[in-house]
């Protein structure tokens, strides 16, 4: 065929999509429209009444809903009357090795940011730790994971992404819920222009959702406003209180990486296994520093954590981390706010052990693994495809069981077996 052969049937391709996109636009915008007016009826029909039976004023819910629409970009939604896209099946998917959750280049720069905000900070962290007994290295590490120090730009509309959700996103109940909490907020005199979110409904410097506002946002400028979008101070406070509302306890640190011995089970993990941190060194468990556990922790609990079991980093950690988890219900989340921490604090850098072949396997056969483990009588929490605590040390206590070298991780050989 000729280039101009080739050229003109091109050009008929493209003409025939730009006829074809413009015939489906107008179709697509009364498609948008109707459910745009089912939408406005909806905001009548079952929020008011929701808002009203909470004790949000119709003046306050007005206010609200002013100008408030439909956010069309954010995922999976579903208008009424469709059925809700299919998705893609996780379990099939391999899932990710935790070594890139790490970046050292990020980390590394967040810790220079974090240090130099540490000294320009110096004296509302001090505040802060007096009251709330959070060292400022744990705020600062929250603050910079969650907003990049409030660099983050954050500019979607909470009430546009909380009416979405609510209306037709894939939990319509959780979003209802905080998209009530939202107006509660208006109704403590909260301008809702200045409630600005991501698309998960998380707002401000310490992305909060609107229930943890109203739970643990404080007003530590004393201007009389909680503010955690424009104020560093409320922002941070709040992510102290945040912390220790959950319980974090003052005077502790959240855990050291530690060298568990080839001989001490791996299967000993987890916040319901917890043991004076003196066990765990009878056992001949050290810190990788090569310093002594501080005097002050022998006594209290701490906890065994092999997030990738033998083929990774190893800790004894404090009931602080599980507080971490509160804010990011994830083990590597909440090492990586420690780790963040250390560098802020002592200048500290990565962790000494390395992520090693983890996260090369199937979600489907670790499911399978852990169906078969829940058979046989194995606790393995969540049957989900990725390897939790419970998980891990059914798997360790299974091999150990079964004559194999326990590694407390998803292990190949071990599919033909379970």
């Amino acid at each position: 065929m000729s280039g101009r052969a080739e050229g003109g049937v091109l050009a008929i391709l493209v003409s025939l999509a730009v006829l074809l996109l413009l015939a489906s636009a107008p179709a697509l915008a009364a498609s948008q429209a109707k459910v745009e007016r089912q939408f406005a009826a909806w905001i009548e029909s079952d929020v008011w009444p929701a808002a009203q039976s909470n004790g949000v004023s119709r003046k306050s819910f007005e206010r609200a809903f002013a100008g408030v629409k439909i956010n069309w970009k954010l995922p999976d939604l579903t208008p009424p009357g469709e059925k809700p896209k299919k998705k893609k099946k996780q379990s099939q998917a391999e899932f990710s090795s935790p070594g890139p959750y790490f970046a050292e280049k990020r980390l590394a720069n967040l810790a220079a940011a974090g240090r130099s905000h540490a000294a320009s900070h110096a004296r509302l962290l001090t505040q802060i730790e007096k009251k709330y007994g959070v060292p400022g290295a744990i705020v600062l590490a929250i603050w910079g994971r969650e907003t990049g120090y409030g660099r983050a730009k954050i500019t979607a509309s909470e009430m546009d992404v909380l009416a979405t959700m609510a209306f037709m996103g894939d939990r319509k109940d959780l979003f209802m819920k905080e998209l009530v909490a939202a107006l509660l907020m208006v109704e403590q005199g909260i301008d809702p222009a200045r409630m600005k979110g991501s698309w998960a409904g998380a707002m401000g410097q310490p992305q909060f959702m609107p229930s943890s506002y109203l739970k643990y946002a404080v007003d530590f400028d004393g201007d009389g406003v909680k503010d955690i979008w424009n104020s560093e101070a409320d922002a941070l406070a709040s992510i102290a209180n945040y912390l220790v509302q959950k319980g974090w306890q003052r005077g502790r640190g959240w855990g050291f990486e530690v060298t568990i011995p080839a001989a001490v089970s791996c299967a000993q993990e987890g916040p319901d296994l917890a043991r004076p941190i003196s066990h765990w060194a009878s056992l001949g468990i050290t810190r990788i520093s090569g310093k002594a556990f501080p005097k002050a922790e022998l006594k209290a609990a701490g906890m065994m954590l092999v997030p990738a079991g033998r083929h990774g980093p190893e800790f004894v950690v404090t009931p602080n981390f599980y507080v971490l988890k509160e804010y990011n219900n994830s083990d590597l989340y909440a090492l990586f706010i420690g780790n963040l921490a250390d560098r802020i604090a002592y200048g500290s850098g990565a962790f000494d052990g390395r992520w090693g072949k983890v996260g090369h396997m199937y979600r489907s056969d670790v499911e399978k693994m852990q169906k078969s483990l829940a058979r046989m009588g194995h606790d393995v929490g969540k049957i989900d495809g990725l390897p939790g605590f419970k998980t891990r040390r059914s798997i360790g206590r299974w091999q150990e069981k079964n004559g194999m070298k326990p590694t407390c991780y998803p292990e190949e050989e071990m599919l033909g077996r379970l």
